[in-house]
């Protein structure tokens, strides 16, 4: 039994393929636009307020939507509302067990998966999403449920925003594959 059980983690097949050198830069310019304009808005437009733009799990929202563009986790859908959803999870799980933040943080992640499960959604950055609102600043946690509408819906549609329009313009790849 317990062979077969370490068995499992073999793996069952070889490496994936090399990207080629245009996939790269294609996936290179993306994410340094999708990532500059949270980022402006974030440090030159919004420095001197409560708010914030950019959030840790938008980097490895840009590794999806800039550069595994074909993978259902990149797609707008998914991208959003995993996203929102998990924001509002974390938020709610912040408010109702900050006394117990170790609580907290594990009830954030493990019910914005199932959310996301639920209702199809699945964003892995929508994981580090719902553990932000848990374990961030002052700063996030005084945002209360408006964190899921700026930074993170704001934030996610203009990285969407950058994703429709660079991933299209190479003549070889195609965004979204879905919407709904």
């Amino acid at each position: 039994m317990l062979r077969h059980y370490f068995s499992k983690m073999k793996g069952t097949a070889g490496s994936p393929p090399a990207v080629s050198f245009t996939e790269i830069l294609w996936s290179w310019i993306g994410a340094f636009l999708g990532i500059a304009a949270v980022a402006y808005i974030n440090f030159n437009r919004l420095a001197d307020t409560d708010l914030v733009m950019i959030i840790g799990s938008f980097g490895a929202s840009a590794v999806l939507i800039y550069g595994a563009i074909k993978s259902p986790l990149a797609q707008p859908r998914n991208l959003l509302g995993g996203h929102v959803f998990s924001a509002i999870i974390g938020v709610a799980c912040y408010q109702l067990l900050n006394e117990h933040m170790w609580i907290a943080s594990s009830a954030a992640v493990a019910t914005a998966i199932a959310v996301m499960h639920a209702t199809k959604t699945l964003h892995p950055p929508g994981g580090a999403t719902a553990l932000i609102a848990v374990i961030g600043s002052e700063k996030i946690h005084n945002l209360e449920f408006f964190y899921a509408v700026v930074p993170v819906g704001a934030g996610a549609l203009i990285m969407l925003a950058v994703a429709l329009l660079v991933n299209n313009l190479a003549e070889n790849r195609r965004y979204p594959e879905f919407w709904i």
